[in-house]
């Protein structure tokens, strides 16, 4: 193992380990500031090994820059008063999960109804249409087919869907 001056070496099961507890904690922070809240929701929280925490808000009809902003500036204090990283070192960004991050969430997917989605299967394939209903067990999208666009309907199983995105159309 070759060590540079100013580095140490931290084993990635331990830090994986340790960071599982960090984000629970968060998680519960985070929850408690959201609870009542309640067209906004969690939907992941990544923590780099530089202890910077990227948490990710969805609302029901999107979230707000400014609602971002405050949830930021009430976790951080509490972040601070938790003490889970030595010394408070660490960094909190609060963001939205963007277009280009996949659905993770039932709640998301319900929310993304009528629009135009790309969802990879776990073999591998694409199917891209318009979503049209969400239930607990799965999805249907409507794909135009062919030369002729003509539509249909396709339902997918959410343990068949490797990740969901949102297509972007102009």
């Amino acid at each position: 193992m070759i060590q540079t001056k100013g580095t140490r070496y931290r084993p990635l099961r331990a830090f994986c380990m340790a960071n599982e507890h960090v984000i629970t904690a968060i998680r519960e922070l985070a929850e408690g500031l959201l609870a009542n809240d309640p067209d906004n929701f969690l939907v992941e929280i990544r923590i780099k090994p530089t202890n910077n925490i990227k948490l990710f808000l969805d609302g029901d009809k999107g979230v707000p820059v400014d609602k971002l902003v405050s949830f930021n500036r009430a976790l951080y204090p509490l972040l601070e008063e938790a003490a889970l990283f030595p010394n408070n070192d660490f960094s909190l960004e609060v963001s939205s999960p963007g277009l280009e991050e996949p659905l993770k969430l039932h709640r998301q997917y319900v929310k993304n109804i009528g629009r135009k989605v790309e969802v990879t299967l776990l073999d591998g394939s694409s199917k891209e249409g318009t979503l049209q209903t969400v239930t607990e067990e799965g999805i249907t999208i409507e794909e135009q087919i062919g030369k002729k666009k003509e539509k249909k309907s396709t339902d997918i199983n959410f343990v068949e869907i490797k990740h969901t995105k949102v297509c972007i159309v102009f």
